[in-house]
């Protein structure tokens, strides 16, 4: 082997190892959580966001892995202002979670309409519904309470899973622009 070609296919080979290194540093980082976890945030004894200290001292302890970097830890049986039984889900980012997690999600498998018992009970107790959407796809009830430190949305024009999803209020809301024109008994086929 001549010394030119000896030094080409060191080159290479270099250049192959850099390439592996830095690939590697990719796909690892990726894995990790880009944040610290949300700070604790409770609703009724649960948990709405927080670490995954949290979520499994709350008995979300079922967790499977959604991808790289996405935990779902579930908890069967949840019974909230009296309603449920609900299936919850806090989803944890992070390969171990460390990221924390920031809303908590309910739903019933054998029953679509189960979570409308929590919010007419939400409403019972002071919270305010408004609706978002234009009557096709994607449309949510948004549910509020003056200093009730989380919102409350559940989607109403799926027909899959319908779930009711707990967040914390934040400065960047997300919810009715108008909650007088879009409040409770003032859309007519939506009420339920």
């Amino acid at each position: 082997m001549t010394a030119s070609r000896s030094k080409t296919k060191r080159r290479s080979l270099s250049m192959l190892l850099r390439v592996a290194v830095v690939t590697t540093g990719v796909a690892v980082g990726g894995c990790e959580p880009v944040r610290p976890p949300p700070p604790s945030v409770s609703f009724a004894g649960l948990p709405v966001s927080g670490s995954v200290h949290d979520a499994q001292k709350s008995g979300f302890t079922g967790c499977v892995h959604l991808d790289a970097v996405h935990i779902r830890c579930r908890r069967h049986g949840v019974m909230i202002e009296g309603a449920g039984p609900y299936d919850a889900a806090v989803d944890l980012v992070g390969s171990n979670g460390a990221g924390g997690f920031d809303q908590l999600t309910l739903w019933d498998d054998r029953d679509n309409d189960a979570v409308f018992r929590l919010a007419a009970a939400l409403e019972r107790g002071g919270w305010t519904r408004c609706l978002t959407g234009d009557g096709r796809v994607g449309d949510q009830a948004i549910y509020t309470r003056p200093g009730a430190p989380v919102r409350a949305s559940m989607d109403i024009s799926y027909w899959s899973k319908r779930r009711l999803r707990f967040i914390p209020v934040s400065d960047h809301e997300h919810g009715c622009a108008d909650p007088v024109a879009h409040s409770v008994g003032r859309n007519s086929g939506t009420d339920r």
